[in-house]
């Protein structure tokens, strides 16, 4: 096996997963900042126009960067338990597999994306005061989701591995490469959310690029020659077994916030959507450590189911939950004592400020939920379990997030403060069919290991 692999499944449970999750959070909030970063920056030094942009533009990014992501899943989960069940030539394939299917992904989604982004944000109730703003962010960073796809596929093989540093590295040089772009660009030229977006997609290039060399010179499985480029069917049919349900699942969830973000279009306007964009950027910020723990609870899993050691995995997933729900219940007392000092950071107008504070003061009962979830999540994702997490999302995304965020937010009547309700409600119904899941003892079947290739290698 490779010596860029990190046993998980050997040593001290608790020991194995700080030491593996700490570069692995501590990445996860640097690509937070490198995020919220665009709307700070965008926010004070371009006014509420060019952060609606930022927001509603970034927010279909966003979109097809989870939904990359969860297809990705599939393929840390199954080079995880191939390195728990020292399977070289299924790690060799499986990397071969990802980074050609990604690659010709991107080429696709760019086009499509290219090609149709006027009648996007048209469907989803862009205000014509910025139309425009959120049209210079999508066309920019849509043109760079090769680098996107690129570094997400790198990451999660290395993660897969046992390698959290290294993407820490990678997306820290990216971070502060964005944040000195964001300065130049939108300050110093005054180019707002295109020149955020431009600094973007510069860092995720870098992020990338950086990403190859350290595996090209590190003698890694995949050279990146063009003949290496090749998919395994057996290979692709178990990442879309594993990976599809986490992708549509990512992809169904983001679609509900893009819902959502046209219910505030709706009731707010301008205003509205800057303040639900910089709530956002804040929340996403305040879920990375829970992000970061829930992602390495599932490659610990993964990699300790591989070598059939349930006990240890289960236990990383009760260490894990514990460290996620005590950060994250700071972070919600932090947010709840001080909503308008953090809002401020996005920038002074008051009306902004104002209909963020209301948002936030429903909203942040997600965080009571979300800790758990992710972190019971990811040990089911870690044994293949991916379609039962993709009918909780179903269930919380269409039966529960968009439809409570429309009755509060438009019947009822109570505008933005309405809408913030639809995150806890949603969160605190898919907990409850967690829990049931739990119950019933069915978590216990490995799914991937039960597929013919691993058993018979």
């Amino acid at each position: 096996m490779s010596k860029m692999e990190n046993k998980l499944y050997e040593g001290d449970v608790l020991k194995t997963l700080i030491i593996f999750s700490l570069p692995f959070l501590v990445s996860n909030i640097v690509q937070s900042l490198y995020n919220v970063a665009d709307m700070l920056i965008v926010g004070n030094f371009s006014g509420p126009v060019a952060m609606s942009g930022v927001n509603i533009g970034g927010q279909v990014t966003f979109i097809l960067t989870n939904v990359i992501i969860g297809l990705c899943v599939g393929a840390t989960v199954l080079i995880g338990q191939y390195v728990g069940s020292q399977n070289e030539d299924g790690l060799k394939k499986v990397v071969a597999t990802i980074i050609t299917l990604l690659i010709v992904l991107a080429g696709i989604i760019t086009v499509v994306v290219l090609l149709t982004k006027t009648q996007i944000l048209t469907l989803i109730n862009t205000p014509a005061e910025s139309f425009q703003e959120s049209e210079n962010y999508l066309t920019t960073t849509a043109s760079g989701i090769i680098f996107i796809f690129g570094y997400n596929a790198l990451a999660a093989i290395l993660r897969g591995m046992g390698d959290s540093k290294h993407p820490f590295y990678f997306v820290s040089a990216a971070c502060i490469t964005n944040i000195i772009l964001d300065l130049l660009f939108v300050k110093g030229f005054g180019w707002a959310a295109f020149g955020a977006a431009f600094a973007t997609v510069i860092s995720q290039a870098m992020s990338c690029i950086l990403c190859i060399i350290y595996l090209m010179r590190n003698n890694f499985l995949f050279d990146f020659r063009l003949k290496s480029y090749k998919i395994d069917r057996q290979q692709l049919k178990l990442i879309v077994k594993i990976g599809l349900p986490n992708c549509i699942q990512n992809g169904v969830s983001s679609m509900s916030f893009l819902f959502i973000t046209s219910i505030v279009n709706k009731v707010g306007g301008m205003i509205a959507s800057a303040a639900v964009g910089a709530a956002g950027k804040f929340n996403s910020f305040a879920f990375m450590p829970t992000n970061a723990i829930s992602a390495s609870v599932s490659t610990m899993s993964a990699q300790n189911i591989g070598a059939n050691k349930m006990d240890r995995a289960v236990k990383t997933a009760i260490i894990g939950t514990i460290f996620a729900v005590t950060i994250t219940y700071s972070f919600m007392v932090f947010t709840r004592m001080y909503p308008a000092q953090i809002l401020s950071l996005f920038g002074n107008d008051p009306d902004m400020i104002a209909a963020g504070v209301e948002y936030l003061s429903t909203f942040t009962f997600d965080f009571l939920f979300i800790p758990i979830i992710f972190c019971i999540n990811g040990f089911l994702i870690g044994g293949g379990h991916t379609v039962f997490s993709l009918i909780t999302s179903l269930v919380s995304s269409i039966f529960l997030r968009v439809p409570v965020c429309y009755f509060f937010g438009v019947v009822m009547g109570w505008g933005i403060k309405g809408v913030g309700l639809g995150a806890p409600a949603a969160s605190a119904g898919t907990l409850v069919i967690i829990i049931g899941f739990l119950l019933s003892g069915r978590w216990k079947h490995n799914v991937v290991r039960a597929t013919p290739i691993i058993s018979e290698s």
